[in-house]
């Protein structure tokens, strides 16, 4: 099974409209998500074969954390901010100041089956 296709409009229909730049970008970053599941979840296959659409689904998630980062104008790489004017102060820290795409660790248990398993070592001799 190759890696189904995510599209922007998938993105859009779960989030929101997007500017004809945003799209431009948005195809670019589901491309790269989409490559960056496939490298660091091998069990990806099997999960989408259980759950349709969690793939897709995932590649959108990690899609829109990057795009939203960077929001409130910081420069990049800035990950926290503060700004004062008279007695008011306001001040930001940034979940993805860099708006790098990256798997949640939930994320990463769903692509890759979930499943714990469990095993058990002998400490002592015998068949006891």
């Amino acid at each position: 099974m190759d890696a189904p296709s995510v599209t922007v409009d998938q993105l859009e229909s779960g989030w929101r409209a997007l500017s004809l730049e945003e799209r431009v970008r948005a195809q670019v970053l589901l491309e790269r998500a989409s490559r960056i599941i496939q490298a660091d979840c091998p069990g990806w296959r099997r999960a989408e074969t259980r759950t349709p659409g969690l793939f897709a689904d995932t590649c959108c998630d990690m899609v829109k954390r990057a795009m939203t980062a960077g929001t409130l104008g910081a420069p990049e790489g800035v990950s926290q901010m503060n700004s004062t004017t008279g007695p008011f102060t306001e001040g930001y820290t940034f979940a993805n100041p860099m708006g790098n795409l990256y798997l949640l660790d939930t994320e990463k248990r769903r692509l890759n089956g979930g499943t714990a398993r469990a095993f058990h070592i002998r400490m002592t001799g015998g068949n006891a």
